[in-house]
């Protein structure tokens, strides 16, 4: 079978319902709660534009031998995942006209008797080496989603993918509902003018900064996305990628540490981020591992052996 020969079947597969259980409860929410203009009905406009953009992939792309195929048909949910967090910058006051950050630093306050981002900021940030060893790992997340799929798809493992996509799909979606549901700004809103040492660096440091200016989105802090999808993206590559994952290992644990000391999340923020990344890929593995011999029988992205 290749793609110009194959017919369409109308096979969903997991991460397509997944998609579109987001985006159809993102539209009611925008129906029900939001008034339907300005902003909000631009949003609406993009959820239903979805759900047309999978049926149609769901319709036209249906199994084939090529890789880049392949790549489309299970995929393109990591090309979309941009816009999906940019579509939910505009729906921060859905049901909120202000941030939780006062909840979430009096929690770590009473806890620690500061905030982990102050005393890092008043004791530690003159070391411009960890700086920028934290900047490389922060930085580092924005390789981790394609170095994975690119290795998945070289080797043709279309299960491995699909399982991997749904993980990523439904760790992505969380996030962006929780941060409707209870926004956070971050320590560098909620802290600016509290700040008494700016954080310096050489390369990487001004690459991450240059990013989340460009990119940042004000009131997605908690969870912490990044955490979570680096955290999914790790657990796939050691039970299927071994050196990929033992790579990766490091990577997220500065990752993780670079998120509060740069002043993106608070340690709050990381703690439900590391929750973001394991219950989605528990739910998937075990779902998964159960469906997958029946989507084998049925001829659905059978596993291509490798060399």
């Amino acid at each position: 079978m290749n793609q110009t020969s194959a017919k369409s079947n109308w096979e969903f597969l997991p991460h397509d319902l997944i998609v579109l259980a987001y985006v159809t409860l993102m539209a009611l929410l925008i129906i029900l709660f939001g008034e339907p203009t300005g902003q909000n009905s631009n949003a609406l406009i993009f959820y239903l534009g979805m759900i047309v953009l999978v049926v149609l992939i769901v319709r036209y792309f249906p199994e084939g031998d090529s890789r880049w195929w392949a790549f489309i048909r299970i995929g393109y949910p990591a090309l979309l995942f941009t816009f999906f967090y940019r579509t939910t910058g505009g729906l921060m006051s859905l049901f909120h006209n202000g941030f939780f950050d006062p909840k979430v630093t009096a929690l770590e306050t009473s806890i620690f008797g500061i905030s982990p981002s102050l005393y890092i900021d008043q004791h530690l940030t003159g070391w411009r080496w960890l700086n920028e060893l934290l900047s490389f790992g922060y930085f580092s997340y924005y390789f981790m989603i394609l170095g994975l799929l690119l290795l998945i798809l070289f080797r043709r493992q279309y299960r491995i993918m699909i399982s991997a996509v749904t993980a990523l799909c439904t760790a992505f979606f969380i996030s962006y509902l929780v941060f409707v549901l209870y926004p956070v700004e971050s320590p560098r809103w909620f802290y600016a003018a509290h700040y008494t040492e700016p954080i310096h660096g050489w390369i990487f440091r001004s690459l991450v900064e240059m990013v989340i200016g460009q990119g940042g989105l004000h009131g997605g802090g908690m969870p912490s996305s990044h955490v979570g999808v680096a955290l999914v993206v790790m657990f796939y590559s050691l039970r299927y990628y071994y050196r990929f994952g033992l790579v990766l290992l490091p990577l997220n644990i500065l990752l993780a540490a670079g998120t509060i000391w740069g002043r993106f999340h608070y340690l709050s923020d990381v703690v439900t981020g590391i929750m973001v990344g394991i219950v989605p890929v528990w739910i998937v593995w075990h779902f998964y591992d159960n469906r997958k011999t029946n989507m084998e029988a049925t001829g659905v992205y059978k596993e291509v052996p490798t060399s």
